[in-house]
């Protein structure tokens, strides 16, 4: 749908912000790109060792602070 060309450059104050901020700060995608990596951005699983992680641990009780009864 072609609108008009009134509408063709239109930008909201949002998208203005956005241009004027990526314009003083040039490395602000790399900046967050690098914070992605660091946070979310994980190596790749190893399946034999989540197999062998899984099978060493140890079930915790439910109520951690409560000792069990012993008769």
């Amino acid at each position: 749908m072609k609108l008009t060309k009134q509408f063709d450059r239109y930008q909201s104050e949002i998208t203005q912000f956005i241009n004027e901020l990526k314009a003083k700060n040039p490395g602000l995608e790399e900046s967050q790109r690098a914070g992605r990596a660091l946070l979310w951005d994980k190596a790749p699983i190893d399946l034999d060792q989540q197999g062998r992680n899984k099978d060493s641990s140890i079930k915790q009780q439910a109520y951690v602070y409560q000792n069990k009864l012993q008769d």
